[in-house]
Parts: C-alpha cells; structure tokens; sequence
C-alpha cells in the first residue's frame, strides 16, 4: 500500500500566529533554521505562509520613494513593504494538503507549485502537521529487497495470480528489473506498469519476452 502524507509527515511545526511581529519572525527562521513557516489564526487554523522572501521583500524595498512602490508589479509585493506583523507579509492562500492524500500527490503539488514544504491541514482548516520535501523523498529509502518481495509476492502471485517461476525479478539501487513470458503482451505491459508505481521504485527496464500477435486475417464479404 502507497504511503500517504500522515505517514511521512512531521507533527512538530514550527508555525506562527497572525500578529507576529517581523522581528521574531526573523528570528524564528534563523534559529529554527527553516525558509518559511505557516501563518495561523485563532483557532490554529492556517491562513498563510511567511517565508525568508516574504521577509527579504519589505527588507529590500523599504525607503523605496513611493511613486516607485506603484510601479511594483504585484499588489501584493507592495503592500509587504509596509507590513509589520505575519498576517500583513504573508502569502496567502497558503497551499496546504489533507494527511490522507497520497505522497504521490505532495510530491506533484510541490512540483506545481514551487514549494519546499506543504503545511498538512485537516477538514476544516487545522494545522496538523507539516511535509517537506525531503520527507516526500524518503519513500524511496524501501529496501531492494523489499521491493523485490512486493513484486513478485503481492503483484505477480497476489494481483495477477501468476506463477513466480515465470518471472526473475531483480532490484538494484531502486531500479526494477522485470524478465520472463507473460501470457499475453496486455498482462505484460499491466505488470510494467503496476511496478512503475510502486513506492520506492526509481525505474523499470522491462526485459519481458512478448508472445507474438496473430495477424488479423479480416473476413472477406461476399
């Protein structure tokens, strides 16, 4: 079974309540050694994320003449130079993830959107818990011979009910490698496939031998 977020996430966050001042925040993420936190209300509900470019913005354009500030691309850009407590330097929406979604689907989101970490929320909005990067990647810390065992036991015998003897599979380094007949070439490709993904595998190089295709003869109409 795929690891979902709740599995690999952390449960000590380091977060910050919505009128923290820019100095403890600054200090926060010098002694937390963290590049952003997320930002919460009242009822620990996240509202925002500050990060270290959240800060470096009202750092750098403080004293900027104003009819420089209009000229400022994004609104929200400036309105941060003027910014004093979290909930004003914030960047919000924040994007954050439910525990029980996929690790799979941490990883996609932080490649969409360009984020080191995700704060992991509940139904209504709580503050669970939090998944970096590093923590997506760890999955692929499974064992070879783990992965091997889930191969061969819960997807060719478990799933596609085959005979072990049929297959030699071999994993190194996270790498798959899948030999043997299938019965037909569709069996074939769902077993590739399956294994592709599977948690912890970096790749697959399929070494199956395909059953050849009878040619289709198509029926002459007289």
């Amino acid at each position: 079974m795929s690891s979902t977020v709740k599995d690999v996430m952390s449960t000590h966050v380091i977060a910050v309540r919505q009128r923290a001042g820019y100095k403890e925040m600054a200090a926060m993420l010098h002694d937390q050694r963290v590049s952003a936190f997320p930002v919460i209300d009242d009822d620990n509900r996240v509202i925002g994320v500050v990060s270290e470019t959240d800060l470096l913005a009202k750092e750098a354009l403080e004293g900027t003449v104003p009819w420089t500030l209009q000229r400022l691309p994004r609104q929200h850009v400036r309105s941060q130079v003027n910014g004093v407590t979290a909930v004003e330097l914030m960047t919000k929406p924040a994007v954050t993830i439910g525990p029980d979604k996929s690790v799979t689907d941490a990883a996609r989101l932080m490649f969409n959107m360009r984020v080191k970490r995700l704060p992991v929320v509940s139904d209504d909005g709580t503050l669970i818990g939090i998944v970096t990067r590093s923590d997506v990647l760890s999955v692929y810390s499974r064992p070879d011979a783990q992965i091997q065992h889930q191969v061969i036991q819960d997807l060719i015998v478990g799933t596609f009910l085959y005979d072990p003897d049929r297959f030699t599979v071999t994993v190194k380094d996270g790498i798959v490698t899948i030999e043997g007949t299938p019965e037909t070439s569709r069996v074939g490709l769902d077993i590739v496939d399956a294994v592709r993904h599977m948690e912890g595998v970096v790749a697959v190089r399929d070494r199956l031998s395909y059953p050849l295709q009878a040619p289709h003869h198509p029926t002459a109409l007289c």
